[in-house]
């Protein structure tokens, strides 16, 4: 057994500054994984597991420490998200263990929103389960927000579409990825609709238009750098994001991925028409709403062979419905507190 750590990987034992524990951890992760694994050794894997205990117990109700443990796992997502330059700790087994804490740890907060026995109550055949859950969203809070319907259609100002481009990348600008997670494993008309999706993500082929590369013509509108976004997203923002990433990279949560990105697809169209209106009048550069504009009508069109597609023929099975609920009801829950804090710091009109 390892009796000592070296100080630049070590997580300080006892600590409640979680920003130190979160610091700590991500030094970890431009480290080959053998070399991490080998430093900490048994001591310095459970100092570090004791830490990410603490972070996620204080989360539940310390600001501080939601943000920071949501800041932690989206720079571990970074590892599967984002090609390297260089050796990561990836296939660390400490990380792995430091990685489940965090997603189990954010599972029960989201599953601690989902009212009781409504999963239970979800229909058994297709057409009645669609009406469903449509029906639960459009009775949710989230359904026609405040802060589309009325903050950035009427009142926001250039940056306050700036300051919501920020928080929406971590959805909008890997859509595509999250489909490709996603898709493994699938087959019939599933894997179909997944690839139509993913094929109109890649401009159908034209460079130019792959969506991704039109979200980043915002940035340049903008001036939006990397630094920036790394600085300034918020906990809620980065709870979005991870839940994308955790739902669609593991194959056991695949009903919930269905109902996740079903939600944000079918969400999207209504809430895209209030940012054109909100771009067009403030007149900013035409260049910058091109990706608004086309998955008004392309997600509307995702969404239904979706529903169709993949969520309808898929409800015969208890696990499918209950976890295409479960993920659908996680993404109305989720966004609905992002978009509560979204309004709550938003300059409001005089």
């Amino acid at each position: 057994m390892s009796s000592s750590v070296p100080q630049s990987i070590a997580v300080p034992a006892g600590s409640t500054d979680f920003a130190e524990t979160a610091h700590a951890i991500s030094s970890w992760l431009q480290l080959p994984a053998e070399e991490v694994d080998r430093g900490l050794g048994e001591v310095g894997r459970v100092q570090a597991v004791s830490a990410v205990r603490a972070l996620n117990a204080a989360a539940a109700t310390d600001p501080n420490a939601f943000f920071w443990q949501q800041k932690l796992l989206a720079r571990i997502y970074d590892l599967t998200t984002q090609i390297p330059d260089g050796p990561t700790a990836e296939g660390s087994v400490a990380l792995h263990e430091v990685t489940r804490l965090l997603e189990v740890a954010t599972i029960a907060a989201e599953n601690q929103h989902v009212p009781a026995g409504l999963l239970e109550q979800a229909p058994t055949q297709g057409k009645a389960y669609l009406s469903w859950l449509k029906t639960f969203a459009r009775e949710h809070r989230v359904f026609k927000h405040p802060y589309y319907r009325d903050f950035i259609r009427h009142h926001a100002g250039e940056e306050d579409l700036r300051t919501y481009i920020l928080q929406e990348s971590v959805v909008d600008g890997r859509f595509d990825d999250l489909l490709a997670m996603m898709q493994v494993g699938t087959s019939g008309p599933a894997k179909l609709e997944i690839a139509a999706n993913f094929w109109d993500e890649m401009g159908n082929g034209n460079p130019a238009e792959v969506h991704t590369t039109l979200f980043n013509k915002i940035f340049e509108v903008f001036a939006i750098t990397q630094e920036e976004l790394d600085r300034v997203l918020t906990a809620n923002a980065l709870l979005s994001g991870n839940l994308a990433v955790l739902l669609c990279r593991y194959r056991q949560f695949y009903p919930e991925a269905v109902g996740f990105l079903g939600m944000t697809e079918w969400l999207v169209p209504d809430r895209f028409k209030a940012v054109v209106s909100a771009w067009e009048r403030l007149g900013l550069p035409d260049v910058g709403i091109v990706y608004h504009r086309l998955h008004i009508t392309i997600d509307s069109v995702h969404a239904a062979g979706w529903f169709h597609n993949i969520v309808a023929p898929s409800v015969a099975s208890e696990s499918m419905r209950q976890g295409i609920a479960r993920g659908a009801i996680w993404r109305l829950n989720s966004s609905a507190r992002y978009l509560d804090e979204r309004l709550a710091g938003s300059i409001q009109p005089v």
